[in-house]
């Protein structure tokens, strides 16, 4: 499989900063992101999650979920809220919303920094996050709230009734898109707006500095083989258009972004993107796939440990240009949103030079 890493589409061909010599000392762009009863007893559990490993995971919900739940984890999840921000050109999201949307819904909100900035944003929506881990802030504006709650399993709330429906990243999560994706199209207003957002980990290279068989796409196929094994494939984003388009949206878009996995890249914002994106994998894949390479391909978490080594010097060599390919997929639930026109669909495509459709 290594060797489809190495030639992905060319298009928007992100040019290296040749001035970088691998041999340098240099850690520049590394240090940027910082970044008594029964029902006492279940409450206390979820609370507490489920130790593994020496990482704190959920344990709400019907399946397992595969990233932990813990202060490491909390972190890296901020930090990649602040990537996301800044590869979208300073945008929470694509979708052409109405101007001021009564009832939006954050699917799988983690920390629930996104529920919290859009509910700044807008001042005139109940905004609604919901996740399997109670790991979201005290301190939200009086628009926000929380919710545990496992979003594959039947939803309670009213149908016909969220202006915007949102999810990002929600990696080892998804069992079942298409369930998901209906219960998303049933609770939609007539004229509301979904949209997916989501790193995959099929890893791109456009210039051939990705050496076939090396540690970096080693990983990349291991994180394939194993995500298939667990029931929540990692390509599943490139299958989105087709399953909103399918089940009767609209106006559906699909973004693809160029997300560096180091600062290699010349342009400036790019090389900010990569410094935060080789921070988030040298401290956090163990967390990202100790569980998952564990549970899937059987491997001690030791294994995992000595299988990362190589993969974490290659991820700071910066004569490697490769990226993950980061999608955004948008559409419209068929109808007229009621009390205000919605901007042209076409809007939210003039942002990023980054973009390339796939």
């Amino acid at each position: 499989m290594a060797e489809q890493h190495g030639q992905s589409p060319s298009r928007n061909f992100i040019e290296a900063d040749e001035r970088w010599d691998n041999n340098s000392n240099s850690d520049e762009g590394a240090e940027v992101a910082s970044s008594g009863t029964s029902l006492t007893s279940i409450t206390s559990s979820v609370l507490r999650g489920k130790v593994e490993d020496g990482r704190v995971y959920a344990v709400y919900g019907k399946e397992e979920y595969g990233m932990p739940m813990d202060d490491s984890e909390l972190d890296r999840i901020d930090m990649c809220h602040a990537k996301y921000y800044a590869l979208l050109n300073k945008r929470r999201f694509l979708a052409p919303i109405v101007e001021s949307p009564q009832r939006i819904l954050d699917l799988g909100c983690g920390t629930g920094i996104w529920s919290i900035d859009v509910a700044d944003m807008y001042p005139s929506a109940d905004v609604l996050g919901v996740d399997i881990a109670p790991t979201q802030s005290e301190w939200v504006p009086p628009n926000c709230r929380f919710e545990l709650d496992d979003i594959e399993q039947d939803w309670a709330w009213k149908e016909n009734s969220f202006d915007f429906i949102f999810a990002r990243d929600l990696i080892l999560a998804i069992r079942d898109w298409p369930k998901l994706i209906d219960q998303i199209y049933d609770h939609l207003k007539p004229g509301g707006w979904v949209e997916f957002q989501c790193v995959t980990g099929i890893l791109g290279c456009d210039d051939g500095t990705l050496p076939a068989g090396s540690p970096m796409a080693q990983f990349s196929d291991a994180l394939a083989d194993s995500t298939q094994i667990f029931g929540t494939p990692i390509d599943d984003p490139t299958r989105w258009r087709a399953q909103l388009e399918a089940r009767g949206f609209e106006d559906v878009t699909e973004v693809v972004y160029k997300m560096p996995c180091n600062p290699w890249p010349k342009d400036q914002r790019l090389k900010l993107i990569g410094a935060f994106e080789m921070e988030n994998l040298l401290y956090g894949l163990s967390g990202m796939v100790t569980r998952l390479f564990s549970k899937a391909l059987r491997w001690s978490p030791e294994e995992v440990e000595v299988f990362l080594v190589n993969v974490r010097r290659e991820i700071k060599n910066r004569n490697v240009h490769s990226y993950w390919p980061f999608y955004v997929v948008y559409g419209r639930k068929p109808g007229k949103p009621s009390g205000e026109e919605a901007p042209p669909a076409s809007e939210p495509r003039k942002e990023s030079p980054l973009r390339h459709d796939v």
